[in-house]
């Protein structure tokens, strides 16, 4: 396989650019639509695939889709509460964690995906709730995110959280197509 052959299996929605913000009210709106729906998804296709099916890598090197639903349960799990620290402090300084080691612990790799798929339901729901509660204004709030070394608005943010709902939903779709499931 070429090394553009993976680089399309691992960013098959092309790559997020720093700095596409939500910035209208419509787009904010679409962007909410994304999330709320993204759960449900999600879960349709993930439906039905066994364990042989879970533990198969989306690309040789990248993980299978039981780590990659885990990882969004993870990922998804640290936005709301990010939004939260950016709403209630002045530019505060969120924890980065290490996505690729924690996607190799123990539950990420063999615990079944149904608490995942729930934790994504609630969080998005609650998620969601609060987004659409913001004023124009709340979306220019920020954080700090320290490995990056920069500012990044709740706007921004949101549109980064739609490009990875994409993402890796295209990631399971794609080798679901490839594989003829």
């Amino acid at each position: 396989m070429t090394d553009q052959e993976l680089d399309i299996l691992k960013y098959p929605t092309g790559k997020f650019v720093r700095g596409t913000k939500a910035e209208t009210a419509d787009r904010i709106a679409a962007c909410i639509a994304v999330i709320e729906a993204f759960p449900e998804k999600l879960r349709v296709e993930v439906q039905g695939l066994n364990d042989a099916q879970l533990d198969t890598r989306y690309r040789p090197g990248g993980w299978t889709i039981r780590q990659v639903v885990h990882h969004l349960a993870d990922s998804h799990g640290q936005a709301p509460g990010r939004f939260k620290l950016a709403l209630t402090e002045d530019t505060p300084t969120i924890k980065p964690y290490k996505e690729a080691l924690w996607a190799e612990l123990v539950d990420s790799r063999i615990m079944p995906i149904e608490p995942s798929l729930r934790i994504i339901n609630g969080l998005h729901s609650r998620w969601a709730m609060i987004m659409r509660h913001m004023s124009a204004a709340d979306f220019q709030r920020s954080f700090i995110h320290p490995e990056q070394n920069r500012e990044i608005t709740l706007a921004e943010m949101l549109e980064l959280y739609v490009w990875h709902s994409g993402h890796h939903l295209a990631h399971i779709t794609g080798l679901k197509a490839r594989m003829e499931w």
